[in-house]
């Protein structure tokens, strides 16, 4: 699998958080939007989320293989997107579930006690993982994957004896981790001084995240369109429409006065980013079920600018978290184990700069 072709493919997608995340956020506080009542709605069904302990929702692309390969229209021959990725994109499904021991809008990251993500594919569950406790648990399909990728990871049969813990892994059981070591090991991949603490994510202020809610509330009351439909069963959707480029761009211009006030290395667009972005209006549609928000679709196809393009949306659907429990059987192994197994036993030697190298010498008849 082609992996520029596949982030290329994701990148298509992401105008679609900055359209829910725009919508989501403005229209829990638009109190000075016309439509008051579909503003209060969901208010209060983004209040109820946040009062629950556990939560779980499940983001998909509501869309098929024909319309992903005609986005990817303009691209060189080489870099088309091929029909593996565009089956595996349109079936592909995200899962989350998180769990903690207080309501998830007063939980810090010491209160939260379980979570567990998985990511299917059109034949099933390619890669899980579950965080419990103090370990973490993971497990892939490694023969699908590597089938998709086009490269087959090797049998288990024919790795060496040392690397068992990666054997494990390639037959598609579940390893146990030590969560600690997961982030030592991870912090020190990607360059951290041993031993020193990660640096704290940065965070915003109360007064600083008021402003915020202010400016969003300004945009949605003028640019989101709210429209409310409902049926008996208790089922009902609020429509929410605006120009994307439009929407996007009063955003930012409400928030870059802000810019000195948040988290360092949040750069700030402006209107010239945004000026080949297409204004077509697009819809954000809130499903409440009895007063609970259930699902979050947005439809994209008319960003694509493309009439081949039928059908393509991103799609958040939310519930009541599962409880998430250790699998039975996983095999607790250490990182180091599974990274023998994953460079086949090559020693550190080879990926220091200072390495020595051989060299023939110049007058070599063979060089």
């Amino acid at each position: 699998m082609h992996e520029e072709t596949v982030i290329s493919a994701i990148r298509k997608t992401l105008t679609a958080t900055a359209v829910v995340t725009a919508v989501l956020a403005g229209s829990a506080a638009c109190g000075t939007v016309e439509n008051l009542s579909a503003g209060q709605k969901l208010d209060r069904a983004f209040e109820q989320l946040g009062k629950e302990k556990s939560l779980s929702f499940e983001l998909d692309l509501d869309t098929d293989a024909a319309s992903l390969k005609a986005m990817d229209d303009s691209a060189e021959s080489d870099d088309k997107m091929t029909d593996e990725v565009a089956e595996l994109l349109s079936s592909a499904r995200i899962s989350f579930s998180v769990q903690s021991k207080k309501p998830l809008e007063k939980s810090g990251e010491d209160d939260f006690s379980a979570m567990a993500m998985k990511f299917s594919g059109p034949d099933g569950d390619l890669v899980e993982y579950r965080v419990i406790g103090d370990y973490t648990y993971v497990r892939a399909d490694a023969e699908a994957i590597g089938q998709m990728m086009g490269a087959p990871l090797p049998p288990a049969e024919e790795l060496p004896e040392s690397a068992e813990a990666f054997k494990k892994f390639l037959d598609g059981e579940w390893l146990k981790v030590s969560t600690k070591e997961l982030e030592e090991t991870g912090g020190g991949m990607a360059g951290a001084p041993g031993g020193e603490e990660p640096a704290a994510e940065p965070t915003l202020d109360a007064k600083t995240q008021k402003k915020i809610t202010k400016a969003l509330r300004q945009v949605i009351a003028q640019e989101v369109d709210f429209k409310t439909s409902g049926g008996s069963d208790g089922t009902e959707h609020i429509e929410a429409t605006a120009p994307f480029r439009t929407l996007l761009t009063e955003l930012f211009d409400e928030l870059r006065p802000l810019s000195d006030e948040l988290p360092a290395g949040a750069e700030m667009p402006t209107a010239k980013d945004f000026k080949d972005a297409p204004n077509e209006k697009v819809t954000a549609d809130f499903t409440l079920k009895n007063g609970d928000l259930t699902e979050v679709s947005v439809d994209l196809a008319k960003l694509a600018e493309n009439a081949k393009v039928k059908k393509f949306a991103l799609v958040l659907r939310m519930g009541k978290g599962e409880k998430v429990t250790a699998p039975a059987g996983a095999n607790e192994v250490r990182i180091d184990e599974l990274m023998e197994g994953f460079l086949g036993g090559a020693p550190d030697e080879a990926f220091l700069d200072d390495a020595p190298v051989d060299e023939a010498p110049l007058e070599d008849p063979q060089v």
